[in-house]
């Protein structure tokens, strides 16, 4: 890979920022998952058994460059302590005297988490003064927050134009997984993209669609290219002004050989509530009072067969409402085949979006894929092909060292 890693890293005494994604979920006080904080923590814990003095940047919620008493990173800076099993000191702000003299009393091994990079305005408008200033506190540069990597922000991009440039471990995996999923894939692909508008994932298909070896279109999304050929979808969500863009999209997928698979059957109803009466019908004969709220049986069941002949997976959206019940069958039904076919180790298995944590962890199945990317974002303008440039500015640091 073109990027330095941790294994190159001579980090003892060395003053290591390291850029962290400590924005964590929140509710009055109170943090609610602290998956983000577990999955930075080997990264910490290798740096600091490595002698290294691990100073933490993060962002927390939008400041907008105001100092927000409510969204002090202080009790994350805790909880992470609280996660690594050790002390973790804290400061203020995250530029200044307080922020060196801190800094200058580190001993090896210790772990200090400055204050929100956010509070800040020269944070998000990666002011080039900003990031010497944040620079100015470490001696390299560690960047594990994939999750922060599409931002160009003076704490994701700019300080790795003032240091030594290295990935972290999380980083590290979140790459490895993505580029054995689309860039240099087992074949064959498949991809499963669900999600409520095709108007929000027009820049995702069109670059899976030159990447997969079949594409399952899901959620309500899949209503509109239905809808598109002609299908009477009844009440159920679509999008009517996007019919052409759907057939086009399909008509691209035969140009470049990538097989499009739409539900055959649905679930519907006539209410979106928890409960409601709902029945199974063929898509072709959808009442016209009704909407499409899952995938029926014979489609989990089509694409049950279909993954027992893939290699490699791609998952970003649901197969239907899976937040209310029993419109959630489908979606954890077709997670619980991935997988069993995952831990059989027939299939690999790459899935990332918010949605797609939610539902996988609601299926049971968030452990037991290959990877399950939290970054939301990132991941999706990933799969759009998009530039991330706190990825391009580890690679250009790579390509200097002759790394890629």
């Amino acid at each position: 890979m073109a990027f330095r890693t941790l294994d190159s890293l001579e980090a003892r005494g060395k003053r290591v920022l390291l850029r962290a994604d400590l924005n964590v979920p929140m509710h009055d006080g109170v943090i609610t998952d602290t998956t983000r904080l577990e999955r930075v923590a080997p990264t910490i814990r290798e740096l600091s058994e490595k002698g290294a003095r691990v100073v933490v940047l993060s962002h927390f919620d939008r400041p907008k460059g105001k100092v927000v008493p409510a969204m002090s990173l202080r009790p994350i800076a805790a909880k992470l302590g609280e996660v690594l099993g050790t002390s973790v000191s804290f400061v203020p702000d995250c530029v200044g005297p307080t922020v060196a003299n801190a800094v200058s009393e580190l001993k090896d091994g210790d772990v200090l988490v400055l204050e929100n990079t956010r509070f800040h305005a020269g944070e998000e408008a990666n002011d080039a003064e900003f990031a010497k200033a944040l620079a100015a506190n470490g001696d390299v540069f560690v960047n594990d927050a994939f999750s922060a990597a599409h931002r160009a922000h003076a704490s994701t991009e700019g300080v790795a134009h003032a240091l030594s440039a290295f990935a972290g471990r999380l980083m590290e995996a979140e790459l490895s997984a993505l580029s054995a999923a689309l860039e240099n894939p087992e074949r064959p692909v498949g991809a499963v993209i669900g999600g409520s508008k095709i108007s929000t994932k027009l820049d995702l298909i069109g670059n899976v669609l030159a990447k997969v070896d079949v594409l399952f279109i899901t959620g309500a999304m899949a209503n509109t290219f239905l809808a598109a050929e002609g299908v009477s979808v009844g009440k159920s969500l679509q999008e009517q002004d996007m019919h052409a863009t759907a057939r086009e999209i399909s008509a691209r997928a035969k140009e470049v050989g990538c097989e499009i698979v739409l539900p055959v059957d649905a679930v519907v109803s006539r209410e979106f509530k928890a409960g409601a009466a709902s029945e199974v019908c063929s898509v072709k004969a959808v009442p016209a009072d009704t909407m499409i709220l899952d995938a029926g049986p014979e489609t989990v069941e089509l694409i049950k067969k279909r993954l027992a002949g893939l290699k490699t997976l791609v998952w970003n959206g649901p197969l239907g409402a899976f937040e209310i019940e029993p419109f959630d069958k489908a979606t954890v039904a077709v997670a619980q085949e991935a997988a069993r076919l995952t831990q059989l180790g027939q299939l690999r298995t790459v899935a990332g979006g918010g949605d797609t944590v939610s539902a996988l962890r609601h299926a049971g199945a968030a452990d037991k894929m290959s990877y399950v990317s939290t970054a939301g974002g990132a991941f999706l303008e990933w799969l759009e092909g998009k530039v991330l440039p706190g990825i391009e500015v580890l690679r250009a640091s790579g390509h200097e060292l002759g790394l890629g």
